[in-house]
Order: C-alpha cells, then sequence, then structure tokens
C-alpha cells in the first residue's frame, strides 16, 4: 500500500498567513498605518523581491500602542531601536514596526498618511506609503552593504510624472544636495528618460548648487553620518568633524547614536541591542 501524502504549507503560505493576520489585526484597531519596504515598492514599480519581513508605518505617538496591541494578540514583540524601530515576531516571521529613520530624519508624520494610496496584500486592504515619502526615506540609505538608490530610481522612472516636486523638495529641505544626487544618478541610468524630471526642479537645484559655490562653510561637520551610521565614523570619533545627528543641531542623543550604530551589523540587519 502506498504511504498517505500529508500536505504541508510551505514556508511561503505560512510566511502570507503571517502578515494576513498581522495587517488584519491593525485593520480592526484605530490606529492608522502604512505599508512599506518591498511591498509598496511592488505596487509602485510592478518589482517584486522576496522580504524577510512586513514594513508597516506609524506615528511615534501610536508606537507603544501598536506595540501592545500586537503583543496582546500573541507576536513577540520588542523595541529594536527607541529612536526608530520596533518588531512583533511569531514563529520566525517578522514586522518591523517603522515610526522615523535611522538617522531621525524622515520621521512618519500626516503628510505620510494624507498622500498614501489604497491597495491590497493578499487580499487584505492596506494603504501603501506615498512615493514622495519613499523617496525621501531611502535617498539617505546608502551604506557599505545597501544603497537604495536603485530603488529611488525606479520609483523616479514609474513615478516622476505624478510625483508632488514641490512636497518632495520639502521633504528634503536644507538636505537638497541628496536629492540632487539621486536625479543626476537617474538621468546617468536612464538617459532616454532624464526629461521626465521637471526642468524647473533640475534648475532650482542647480541654482542652489551654483550659489553654495560662492560660500564657504567654516563650521567643520561630517554630514556623512546621515547617509552611512559606519563609514564616517572615524571622521566624528577622531578627525574633528561634528555630528549632525547629535542634539540640538540634529534629533539623536549621544545614547541612541551610540545604540544605533552598535546595533546596525555589517550585513544590513539590524540586531537588538539590550
Amino acid at each position: 500500500m502506498e504511504n498517505p501524502i500529508v500536505l504541508q504549507k510551505s514556508r511561503c503560505d505560512l510566511k502570507k498567513d503571517f502578515y494576513v493576520r498581522a495587517l488584519e489585526i491593525m485593520n480592526a484597531s484605530d490606529i492608522p498605518y502604512l505599508v512599506g519596504g518591498a511591498y509598496a515598492l511592488r505596487q509602485l514599480t510592478g518589482i517584486y523581491r522576496d522580504t524577510k519581513d512586513l514594513d508597516i508605518f506609524i506615528r511615534n505617538e501610536d508606537s507603544s500602542r501598536t506595540i501592545e496591541l500586537l503583543g496582546s494578540n500573541g507576536f513577540e514583540t520588542s523595541i529594536a531601536f527607541p529612536h526608530w524601530l520596533a518588531k512583533a515576531e511569531c514563529e520566525g516571521h517578522l514586522v518591523d514596526i517603522i515610526f522615523n529613520s535611522g538617522n531621525a530624519i524622515s520621521e512618519v508624520d500626516e503628510k505620510w498618511f494624507e498622500h498614501a494610496d489604497d491597495g491590497e496584500i493578499f487580499g487584505v486592504k492596506v494603504k501603501f506609503t506615498p512615493p514622495e515619502e519613499m523617496i525621501w526615506s531611502k535617498g539617505f540609505i546608502m551604506e557599505r552593504e545597501r544603497f537604495d538608490g536603485a530603488d529611488v530610481n525606479h520609483i523616479l522612472l514609474a513615478c516622476a510624472d505624478k510625483l508632488d516636486w514641490d512636497r518632495l523638495l520639502g521633504r528634503f529641505g536644507p538636505h537638497w544636495r541628496i536629492l540632487l544626487t539621486h536625479l543626476v544618478l537617474f538621468g546617468f541610468v536612464y538617459p532616454s528618460e532624464r526629461d521626465r524630471i521637471p526642468e524647473r526642479v533640475m534648475r532650482e537645484l542647480m541654482s542652489r548648487l551654483e550659489k553654495e559655490m560662492d560660500t564657504h562653510d567654516e563650521e567643520r561637520i561630517c554630514r556623512g553620518t546621515l547617509i552611512s551610521r559606519a563609514q564616517y565614523k572615524i571622521d566624528v570619533e577622531e578627525r574633528g568633524f561634528k555630528d549632525p545627528r547629535l542634539l540640538p543641531a540634529g534629533k539623536m542623543t549621544k545614547k541612541q547614536i551610540r545604540k544605533w550604530d552598535k546595533g546596525a551589523s555589517v550585513d544590513g540587519t539590524y540586531r537588538r541591542i539590550q
């Protein structure tokens, strides 16, 4: 007699069930949230890549309630980095609960929700992070082991004609050079598409760059720590440059910076540091 065939759910199916459960719990609550990361990128660009976690974005003031909500529903919750990231896990699957960025610049505020797009994940209705905020937050990620420039380029390719460029310029604010860097790179990557970036935007940013050439900043500051938590440590720790992340000019305390620098491993994952 043949052995009976035992059907088991694949790891992919289990991950899907986990995500659906987490999203349905969030939907049943009164906590506003957005889906970002790989699923938002697929929604905007059509590019799919396997991901180890589900990224949800919430306001900082909702972080404690979100952690408590998921914890009360059987998830193992923890605060990985108090200034921007918490986690919820169950049977090896993971939800990242994000309310800021690692450099504390791209804080989740009401504008994220005002401009969010409707969509679905595995049949569950959700709202996705807006492309402007995705460009803003991803634009600063230039680690040795991770560079999100390709994501930015693909979002620009898919959405340039629909972006609120004035809002995007406002998001980058004094860090407009980061935006200009990505727009120049976009023109290099897609030379036939570079006219999709509004001429007025490029002229505005180039005008700012030209004006900067006539000035000289005496303050010794290394803004490299805003784009990489590791590669510019030598400049702020040994060479006398100021760290722009540090209060009062920045938004982080020395303790937060130490924990963030220590907790971000060389492979791009984020370890919990007690």
